[in-house]
């Protein structure tokens, strides 16, 4: 198999990641005279221009990437309303965070941020929220090896509400991106698994049992025998990277930019140490790599499994839950093959995790254009409704308990049991504004609130905190080598979102998976908070957290009393949105059209438009059909007991 050799071997770092081969002008002599000042307060060894993304396949593809509507025709029914929409391809696709990573306004207002911090890092952010773009040469890195102005994404063709043919690099991580993934490069190289440094096949043909097609194979998790009726007509080959849970990994562990003169930041300690490790961003990957759940599945290639070796007990890979197989009796993958041709055999490209919101303000703002090429309104909505279900019955459980009182007459003591039933932290993913929390309200017989705490104001967006509030968090933050500290708020006192210049963790105190093997490990453990081993000296942290509360009564108070504990997530809090718009304010931000006055299609009349990114989302945020990020309840419990004077 022929594939792509254009990689650059600028990074070779002693912790054993390795590159593909070197691409003397874009590694070399052309970074070396465009130079970008980085605006980090203390000494940067960085300074000078930097290749944010030299592992892996390269800009400049021999083979196109097919947009989705080559993939449509034959996976997706378009009648809204048939069953078909339900487990299909494109329809399950349509609806996904994958499908519209290129058009999620939280990601945009993020990005500028994260150009302003230093500039040129977008190309890093844009390479795995259009790899289409990125691949072509319309962010940063021509596909000649030069330098465009693209991280800002004004170099981007189509928009956000464009027919998803070829020249729309807003259609996010396409069918063919994904089914073009390999393990490694041309010449067995390997890139390090995350960051998106992905390796494309970039055959000219594929040769199958039954013959050769033109371009790259389409990878999945099937063979097929001559004469098979579900064979495919393209090029396809059985994928063992797309058959497990690996080639998750590349996207969903994310660590400082690994740039072509090492990494941007390294992970400052509490006692000021430098640990010498990337500093990590997200671990989602990871830490399924270090719990019960890990597995290793072998498949015949028809997709079913004839060895299933799992590390420990609870074997399931991440496909096994976001990715999980139809139970439609009528399943199958392609409108040309019969009718339950796949059924118990389907994974369905729901991709769910746990946001609701950003699709929903996605269907909102562009469903109804986009449904002018398919009911890209009704995808969205059934996203939205498995979201819930992945959060309502997938992710935890809660018990609440009375303790017996230590306080006095006029207060109650109670428990409340979280336990998390995901194979990663809970929450886990993007940190940034993502938070989860216990809402607690204890009543009385007359159903009157006695006492509340955790409650969130829907008029305002903001979370009423004290002492007592348990909110499950990431927070990262700059260290300041003077105070010994690390920085998670501004000199205004507002918190602060700097994801590429962040260089330590203040706060981790989420719920760790069944099984997790990390607690020890500085890129996943616990910060400011510690979770016991299940046995002394296992190296198994528990899965659950508890949490005590002294609820104070009435004076004189005698009766029943129900407490009952809610498990809310939310995606953004308040804090995230105020920063992105105030950073748009007070850094000067341009309107999008503005800044990208010279982008092609420009002015849009669709996404921002006069207005900056950061202010586009807080207006979305504030929209009252959006409402402000409200949060989902996921799990709930109460107990009930009797207290006499």
């Amino acid at each position: 198999m022929h594939l792509l050799t254009r990689v650059s071997s600028a990074y070779r770092p002693a912790i054993a990641l390795l590159t593909g081969c070197c691409l003397a002008l874009a590694g070399g002599l052309f970074w070396a005279n465009t130079p970008i000042a980085s605006p980090v307060s203390k000494a940067d060894p960085h300074e000078g221009v930097l290749d944010f993304t030299p592992n892996g396949t390269q800009p400049g593809l021999m083979s196109e990437m097919q947009p989705p509507t080559g993939c449509f025709s034959c996976h997706r029914n378009f009648d809204s309303e048939s069953n078909q929409a339900e487990f299909l391809p494109h329809n399950s696709w349509g609806g996904s965070m994958m499908a519209h990573a290129a058009r999620d306004p939280l990601f945009w207002a993020a990005l500028d941020v994260a150009n302003a911090d230093l500039p040129g890092v977008g190309d890093y952010c844009l390479r795995c929220h259009t790899p289409t773009g990125w691949l072509e040469g319309r962010v940063r890195k021509t596909t000649e090896g030069g330098l465009i102005p693209g991280e800002n994404g004004c170099s981007l063709t189509g928009d956000h509400t464009s027919f998803e043919s070829s020249g729309n690099d807003y259609a996010g991580l396409t069918c063919h991106f994904c089914h073009r993934l390999t393990e490694t490069g041309p010449n067995g190289e390997i890139a390090p698994l995350e960051n998106g440094n992905f390796w494309i096949d970039d055959a000219i043909n594929c040769k199958t049992p039954d013959g050769t097609y033109g371009g790259p194979c389409r990878k999945g998790p099937y063979t097929y025998q001559p004469g098979d009726s579900r064979t495919p007509p393209h090029g396809w080959e059985y994928s063992a990277h797309l058959d497990n849970g690996d080639v998750c990994g590349t996207c969903h562990n994310v660590s400082t930019p690994f740039t072509s003169a090492g990494p941007l930041k390294t992970l400052i300690l509490e006692d000021g140490s430098d640990s010498g490790i990337p500093m990590p961003i997200e671990r989602t990957f990871a830490e399924w790599q270090n719990s019960d759940f890990k597995a290793v599945l072998f498949r015949d290639g028809m997709g079913d499994d004839i060895r299933s070796v799992p590390a420990l007990a609870r074997g399931a890979s991440c496909q096994d839950c976001h990715m999980a197989s139809s139970e439609d009796p009528l399943a199958q993958a392609c409108m040309n093959n019969e009718p339950g041709s796949r059924a118990g055999n389907l994974p369905v490209h729901e991709f769910v995790g746990a946001n609701t919101w950003i699709p929903s303000i996605i269907r909102g703002v562009y469903g109804p254009a986009l449904n002018d090429w398919d009911d890209r309104t009704s995808d969205l909505t059934r996203t939205i409704e498995r979201a819930r279900v992945m959060l309502t019955a997938r992710s935890a459980q809660i018990e609440v308990s009375i303790l017996p009182s230590v306080g006095g007459s006029n207060e109650l003591d109670a428990a409340v049991k979280v336990v998390n039933l995901t194979g990663h932290k809970l929450p886990t993913g993007y940190v940034e504004g993502r938070r989860m929390w216990l809402h607690v309200v204890a009543r009385g017989a007359d159903n009157q609130v006695i006492w509340e705490n955790g409650s969130w104001d829907p008029a305002t967006g903001a979370l009423s905190q004290d002492s007592q509030t348990k909110i499950y968090e990431s927070k990262k933050g700059i260290w300041n080598a003077v105070s010994k500290t690390c920085v998670t708020e501004d000199a205004k006192g507002r918190a602060q979102f700097h994801f590429v210049l962040n260089d330590c963790v203040a706060k981790d105190n989420r719920i760790p998976p069944l099984g997790f093997t990390g607690g020890n490990n500085l890129e996943m453990r616990a910060v400011a908070y510690s979770y016991p081993e299940t046995q002394p000296g296992s190296g198994r942290q528990v899965n659950f957290d508890v949490t005590n509360y002294s609820i104070p009564l009435p004076v004189g108070y005698s009766g029943e009393i129900t407490v009952t504990a809610t498990l809310k997530f939310q995606i953004s809090s308040d804090d995230y949105i105020k920063f992105l718009k105030n950073q748009a304010v007070e850094r000067g931000f341009q309107a999008e059209n503005t800044m990208c006055t010279d982008g092609p299609g420009r002015p849009f009349d669709v996404g921002p438009q006069d207005k900056t990114r950061g202010q586009f989302v807080f207006d979305l945020w504030n929209d009252p059909k959006y409402g402000r990020s409200p949060p989902e309840s996921m799990v709930s419990a109460s107990v009930t007991t009797a207290v006499a004077q």
